[in-house]
């Protein structure tokens, strides 16, 4: 996919191109491929490590092939992406094929059905039979050679380039555990019958020999193959949002053929086709009506509550649904060119923009990796110069290697996040992987998406103003029979707060709709007439005072009034509009409480806007009102160049390019499926005051994360000079890394007792 932009030098044309990138293990590994591309002559180059993609931009004498091979000789692959085939099926790759279909996976499986009985023997006497060793080193190599293919691949090729990564310190880790087990079957003592393995923290002479690592080669491979597996599966989730945004659109349509109506796919629409859309069905494309009138309920899109009245010239947007009469529609907008497809784009590049955040595991493996190899060196070196002789250098030197084999490092990040996001679950919070949990830290902005998210996205009937010898129960009888038979959202509001108040409601007798004004019909003799003030006034039912106060008190508060009357004169105005949550002010005093601004972001009119602030306490001024669903992700740009960091939260389709562009994504489980996947956390219960909770959740998980590796580290770091020095053995080493793996799991488990505020 290429695309040719204007350069800011006038006489230069740059252009843009998407590649999918192969072969990246982690952020590192993005980083060295963007800096590699940004070396080229006028190219700007953004690796996203979370996607897999590459976004460049590049000007005269560089092409796509030049690209490809610059990666190539990074030591990854780059191809460009096929176009996006209209697939109506959306599903998982992991859902739809066999288990044996994901060779990830499959790795997985197989290397901790080896593993464990690996483990139970190496590290529990009673269970070590005459010549187990023999049977735990045949378990333990197909977990090295294939399980830890991948890492030994990456570091082969890390290496090659002059680079380390983490995928280094698991491959030297575990070949080095290995490695002298092997050593140690063969040509030591370990390998006599009647042989058993413990522990002990000091080395005696001679004992080297005996000594043996395979059950720290194969859990350090299966752990650290899990943690991928988490990671790959969160990715995967992360790129179905296109795919929930393109879902809404319709997929045939009804077209008006030499006046004969016919069923089409709407890939076969054409600009200028005219297509008939009933009551309750989806609006095919984009375009304009040319015979009928309705109401355009347009919430799964803009996600605004208030119907849009559309009549004969008006516009009308592919996926929103026709909730009134008949419409004919002429086409002028078909495929990409749709507001439906440019906001999956504006998702797309939102996603693409978004830096992933960098492992600090891999930050520090890069300078710890080459530290430890050299250290490990030094030992063996120094020894053999000391004349130490050679059984005792090889042994210090393999009590480093092994003093830094990653083996809680391995558990740091997987633990913590599987109890996290376990926890999280249980409270209704999907927290969608690890990169998501350094964000939060950062995040002192939270945005606020009003319907849906902070209200209710439901019309409600708030109140009814009558003249004064009118009954309230009266006016609601006579109104809700009358819009009982509308599909009017709103009148679908009165209705029910009528029949909840009254019970049953009359029938009605000619009732006509009035595209865009109300309805009429006659209720228990009385001609009523309900809809906006103009309708009433044509029919010389004007307001008397009262109610014309209550009705414009009303409108200044952003909310609807329908004006109702029978038997020639004006009786009665029925206040209507979108509920505020009832637990929304809770919320926003919540995520004050954590020091985040609130920010309140709406299509909605300013005077709705500023009461449903004011309700729950946010303050005037950080109330963004009247913006456009397309604009809502450059609302957020916009704040971010304030400096500030971000958190979005919504529930519309209007919303998941702004959820996308955000520093951190949260999106109601109440709202639409594009909202969720380009989210970063999900609040499943549409409860606001779980935003709260849940970036607590994520930034305990994240501390939790932290202190592991810090641990992780600091165990082995600790260690490592007590290694070089002679004074800890192989054993300690292995004694070291089970105690720290320990301490891990440990503190991990205790996210489990995390509770809401």
């Amino acid at each position: 996919m290429s695309t040719t932009t204007p350069d800011t030098d006038p006489g230069a044309l740059r252009e843009r191109v998407e590649l999918s990138i192969g072969g990246m293990t982690c952020a590192s590994c993005a980083a060295r491929i963007e800096k590699k591309l940004n070396r080229l002559d006028g190219v700007e180059a953004t690796v996203n490590y979370a996607t897999a993609k590459a976004r460049v931009d590049f000007g005269p004498g560089v092409g796509v092939a030049d690209l490809i091979a610059t990666v190539e000789r990074t030591g990854y692959t780059a191809e460009l992406p096929p176009p996006p085939a209209p697939e109506p099926d959306t599903t998982e790759p992991d859902t739809t094929a066999g288990a044996g279909a994901d060779p990830a996976l499959e790795r997985l499986r197989i290397s901790a059905a080896l593993t464990v009985p690996v483990v139970l023997l190496s590290m529990v006497p009673a269970l070590q039979f005459d010549n187990w060793q023999w049977l735990a080193f045949a378990l333990t190599g197909p977990v090295v050679a294939y399980g830890g293919l991948p890492f030994h691949r990456a570091a082969w090729s890390n290496l090659r380039h002059g680079a380390a990564t983490m995928d280094t310190l698991v491959s030297l880790g575990t070949l080095a555990a290995f490695g002298w087990s092997v050593w140690a079957l063969f040509l030591g003592h370990a390998g006599m019958t009647g042989m058993r393995h413990e522990f002990a923290l000091t080395a005696a002479a001679g004992s080297a020999s005996s000594m043996l690592y395979l059950e720290t080669a194969a859990a350090v491979t299966t752990l650290v193959l899990l943690g991928r597996h988490l990671e790959a599966r969160a990715k995967r989730r992360a790129g179905t949002a296109l795919h929930a945004l393109l879902d809404l659109g319709a997929k045939d349509a009804t077209v008006l053929l030499n006046g004969r109506e016919t069923r089409l796919p709407v890939s076969r629409l054409a600009v200028g086709a005219h297509f008939v859309v009933r009551p309750g069905e989806k609006i095919a494309t984009d375009g304009r009506v040319v015979e009928g009138g309705s109401a355009v309920d347009a919430s799964m899109l803009t996600g605004e509550s208030v119907p849009v009245e559309v009549a004969v010239g008006d516009q009308v947007t592919g996926g929103t649904v026709n909730a009134g009469g008949r419409l004919v529609v002429e086409a002028t907008r078909i495929g990409a060119d749709t507001r439906l497809a440019q906001m999956a784009k504006l998702v797309e590049e939102a996603q693409n923009g978004k830096a992933a955040a960098q492992r600090l595991a891999d930050r520090i493996s890069a300078v710890f990796v080459p530290v430890v190899i050299l250290i490990a060196l030094a030992t063996l070196v120094g020894r053999l110069l000391a004349d130490d002789g050679a059984a005792a250098a090889f042994t210090a030197a393999v009590a480093v290697l092994i003093i830094a084999c990653p083996c809680a490092l391995g558990l740091a990040t997987p633990t913590a996040l599987l109890v996290g996001t376990g926890r999280g679950a249980q409270l209704g919070i999907l927290i969608k992987g690890p990169e998501v949990l350094e964000t939060t830290r950062r995040v002192d902005t939270v945005v606020l998406d009003k319907t849906g998210t902070v209200t209710t996205g439901r019309m409600a009937l708030l109140s009814v103003h009558t003249v004064d010898d009118v009954p309230q129960e009266q006016a609601l009888r006579l109104a809700g029979a009358l819009e009982h038979a509308s599909e009017h959202p709103i009148a679908a509001a009165v209705a029910a707060a009528a029949a909840a108040r009254v019970g049953e409601l009359p029938a009605v007798e000619g009732f006509e709709n009035i595209p865009g004004r109300g309805v009429r019909g006659t209720v228990d003799g009385h001609a009523v007439v309900a809809g906006r003030e103009a309708l009433l006034a044509d029919l010389a039912q004007h307001l008397p005072p009262g109610l014309a106060e209550a009705k414009a008190a009303a409108e200044a508060a952003g909310r609807t009034a329908v004006v109702v009357g029978w038997d020639g004169a004006t009786r009665a105005v029925l206040v209507v509009a979108d509920t505020v949550r009832p637990t929304s002010a809770e919320a926003v005093a919540r995520l004050r409480a954590l020091g985040l601004r609130p920010v309140l972001l709406t299509g909605d009119n300013r005077a709705a806007a500023a009461a449903v602030a004011s309700e729950v306490g946010i303050a005037a001024t950080d109330v963004i009102a009247e913006v456009l669903p397309e604009d809502k992700a450059a609302v957020i740009r916009r704040l971010q160049a304030e400096g500030r960091s971000v958190a979005m939260v919504g529930d519309g389709v209007n919303d998941a390019a702004a959820l996308a562009r955000a520093d951190l994504g949260l999106a109601m489980g109440t709202g639409t499926d594009a909202a969720i996947q380009a989210s970063d956390l999900t609040l499943v219960g549409g409860d606001l005051r779980a935003a709260a909770d849940a970036i607590r959740l994520a930034r305990r998980t994240l501390a939790t994360i932290r202190a592991n590796l810090f641990w992780a580290f600091a165990y082995n770091v600790a260690a490592i000079p007590l290694a070089a020095a002679g004074l800890l053995g192989p054993t300690v080493a292995a004694a070291t890394m089970a105690f720290s793996s320990v301490f891990v799991v440990t503190n991990s488990l205790r996210l489990r007792h995390f509770t809401p505020a």
